[in-house]
């Protein structure tokens, strides 16, 4: 697993600023550690990024996006490969895509649609929202599997016709 060191920044948290160096471990920040510490010193890395006079700040998340949706007889624009790269590109390293299940079909096929599209093609990480389009006992059954799953929210539409 490749490891990362990136030091001598002024690291953003949610909370406070602190010049601290980061150890990042296959893509996943790992430790933070006060610049110039024994706990810092001691990182090993494939790779250093010296950030001396610069800030480091985490990756954004984009918890509503429209990947390759159908709405009114069109798709969105973005496939997943597009508009993860897109994403990347403006510091965003996670997404929360809609999954739909169609009319007659079971949320898990809803489901397992996206993570077909998805998989193999995200630039970043990615979890997913789930749409409700027929609501009946079995849906609902559904939803507490789904939320074992990862799955946090749902989404209901009333005010469009037929979604």
């Amino acid at each position: 697993m490749s490891r990362t060191v990136i030091h001598g920044g002024l690291v953003i948290t949610a909370s406070d600023e602190i010049h601290a160096d980061v150890l990042v471990e296959g893509g996943r920040i790992v430790a933070l550690a006060a610049h110039g510490t024994d706990a810092a010193e001691s990182w090993s890395a494939d790779r250093r990024i010296d950030a001396t006079g610069k800030y480091v700040i985490p990756g954004g998340v984009d918890g509503h996006t429209h990947m390759e949706m159908p709405f009114g007889g069109t798709y969105a624009a973005d496939t997943f490969e597009t508009g993860t790269r897109a994403a990347a590109w403006g510091g965003t390293t996670t997404i929360v895509d809609f999954a739909i299940q169609s009319v007659g079909k079971s949320l898990r096929e809803g489901l397992d649609t996206w993570y077909a599209k998805a998989d193999g093609n995200c630039a970043i990480d990615y979890a997913f929202h789930m749409i409700l389009a027929d609501v009946n006992p079995s849906s609902l059954r559904e939803m507490d599997r789904l939320v074992a799953e990862g799955v946090t929210s749902f989404k209901l539409f009333m005010a469009y016709p037929g979604v």
